[in-house]
């Protein structure tokens, strides 16, 4: 049976039946990305939103999102095109555009200060060669390409799309194995490597969503901002750190949403070990 490559999944996925990620499938024994320009959102967003601090402020970004996760966060903040069960209708409801359309709006939109194409929303590299295909197109026509992930894709996945791709945003959702493992069915190396892969290649920021009872400790705050500032000294690069408020949503209302207190102690936190530390979402 083939085996899909594209996380740490590793999905047997037999002949028209799906992966985990619900996007994608076996034709003819090849795994395919079933949502391959399946467009579920798109819009013209500000670049701050995505979220970055340091690339391209005041621009805008043509934003796109199809339907899949592979990862089972139960605060899922588009759980409606992630991994719900009305995600998986899409499969047979959303509007196709090739890549060829995109880069073609992309280019129109240049005069309301759009800069390119940002793949997000859902988790856009469990359909990567549909982001493959249409960066490059992006990038050839002179745009620039930005990625929001969870950043648990392969090294064949990013090594795909890194020539591509100007700017990611990745989420480090926590920095325990316990986290990772019990809360959101992941895996924190596999996010490590991405990350540290990826801050050779283009821009990156990264954004943790701060969980009461879950996330939230200084102990571990401090443990994850002295990591990504070893990654800064070792590639010479800066690396904003978004740490974001909580609110309860999806399958994770029994949570009150995080103290704002809270949020700002852990930027303090941070900021012992980084110099780009932004408070979201207070």
């Amino acid at each position: 049976m083939p085996i899909c490559d594209v996380c740490f999944r590793k999905c047997e996925i037999s002949e028209g039946k799906t992966g985990f990620c619900g996007a994608r499938t076996c034709r003819d024994d090849i795994i395919v990305a079933d949502n391959y320009g399946k467009i579920t959102s798109a819009a013209l967003d500000p670049i701050e939103k995505k979220p970055f601090k340091m690339f391209r402020p005041g621009k805008k970004v043509l934003s796109l999102g199809s339907y899949g996760c592979n990862l089972r966060c139960p605060f899922c903040q588009n759980s409606d095109i992630s991994w719900s069960k009305v995600a998986m209708e899409y499969k047979y409801t959303a509007d196709y555009f090739s890549p060829e359309e995109i880069v073609e709006r992309a280019l129109e939109l240049r005069a309301r200060g759009n800069i390119g194409v940002a793949f997000t929303y859902n988790e856009p590299l469990v359909g990567y060669e549909y982001v493959r295909d249409t960066a490059k197109l992006s990038k050839e026509a002179g745009m620039e390409n930005v990625l929001v992930t969870n950043g648990t894709a392969s090294l064949k996945v990013f090594n795909e799309i890194k020539n591509y791709i100007d700017a990611m945003n990745i989420d480090l959702k926590a920095f325990t194995e316990r986290f990772y493992k019990k809360v959101i069915d992941g895996d924190l190396d596999m996010v490590k490597s991405f990350i540290e892969n990826s801050v050779q290649s283009c821009h990156v920021e990264l954004t943790t969503l701060i969980i009461p009872g879950e996330n939230d400790s200084e102990d571990e705050m401090y443990d994850l901002s002295g990591w990504v500032a070893s990654l800064e000294k070792k590639y010479n690069k800066s690396i904003p750190l978004h740490i974001t408020r909580f609110f309860p949503r999806f399958h994770m209302t029994d949570k009150d949403p995080t103290p704002v207190e809270k949020v700002l102690k852990l930027v303090d936190i941070a900021k012992q070990n980084l110099k780009y530390v932004i408070p979201g979402n207070i």
